[in-house]
């Protein structure tokens, strides 16, 4: 590739980089208009990572451990560490990837705006991307963070640079994975207006189940999850290789550090049935 194609690419990069930034910066405006309103959609979100982590938090100090199938005693410190990993993985990804929630885009293709879109000089997928950045998340995120704090300092872990690296890897895995799935439920979307419940089964649901040790669920929903639905090896496998545990099944302990190959690999799939949808969008005729 000749120097002037790479600067030709590069130029395109930061072209579509600055465009995006505008997008980002019009949505913020507007969220800043009504300020009380921003200010309690925010608190709103807070409460709900709060009130949820509480509610394990306040009660499990009481029974001392959550002890799994396997006999595996998860301490809080340990419960935090999944927890928070999971959770900030999933409102990272909200925040990036909303615009392609079921809900937010079937309205668009029920109201017809969404061909509003494919008319505009600019990347459909760009502006899907920047159509819906919530900045009220953002106190999800910080408060998201400061769980996966709490539980980095509570665990018996000696942290190096290699298991930050794979603390890093598996929750950037995990934000492309939730990521894949949004940008499925959404291209469904093309075919039924109607929002596809069933991806809240993958997406929330799924969020809600690694949030926790797996081995406290039925033998059936660990083996749909791990090897159905890889989503053990999102954050799970990590933390029990981090944690120095053995995985489950006798699987290899390099399927402890697959999760930045899981998630990018469904995003990748993910944007080429996007792509086949965006082909077969007929609109809805309003």
């Amino acid at each position: 590739m000749g120097r002037g194609r790479i600067r030709s690419l590069g130029a395109e990069a930061a072209h579509l980089g600055g465009l995006y930034l505008r997008l980002l910066g019009a949505q913020a405006r507007s969220q800043g208009v009504y300020r009380v309103s921003f200010a309690l959609d925010a608190l709103s979100a807070l409460l709900v990572t709060a009130t949820e982590y509480a509610a394990f938090a306040l009660v499990l100090p009481r029974f001392g451990a959550l002890t799994g199938a396997h006999g595996q005693a998860w301490t809080l410190g340990e419960v935090s560490l999944l927890y928070g990993l999971a959770e900030l993985a999933f409102v990272v990804m909200d925040l990036l990837f909303g615009g392609f929630d079921a809900p937010n885009l079937s309205q668009q293709v029920r109201s017809g705006s969404f061909s509003t879109l494919l008319l505009r000089p600019a990347p459909l997928i760009l502006q899907v991307f920047g159509s819906d950045f919530a900045l009220r998340r953002l106190t999800r995120i910080a408060l998201a963070a400061a769980i996966l704090g709490y539980g980095m300092t509570h665990v018996s872990v000696v942290w190096t640079a290699a298991s930050v690296l794979l603390l890093l890897g598996s929750l950037l895995g995990m934000v492309a994975f939730f990521g894949g799935l949004f940008v499925i439920g959404g291209t469904l979307t093309f075919w039924t207006v109607e929002s596809v419940e069933a991806m809240n089964v993958l997406t929330y649901g799924g969020r809600t189940l690694i949030s926790y040790p797996m081995d406290i669920y039925g033998a059936w929903l660990r083996r749909t999850f791990t090897y159905l639905i890889p989503a053990a090896f999102l954050s799970y496998f990590p933390v029990l290789h981090l944690l120095g545990r053995s995985l489950p099944d006798g699987l290899p302990t390099a399927a402890a550090f697959l999760a930045p190959l899981v998630g990018p690999a469904l995003l990748g799939l993910a944007f080429a049935f996007w792509r086949r949808g965006v082909h077969h969008y007929q609109g809805t005729g309003t």
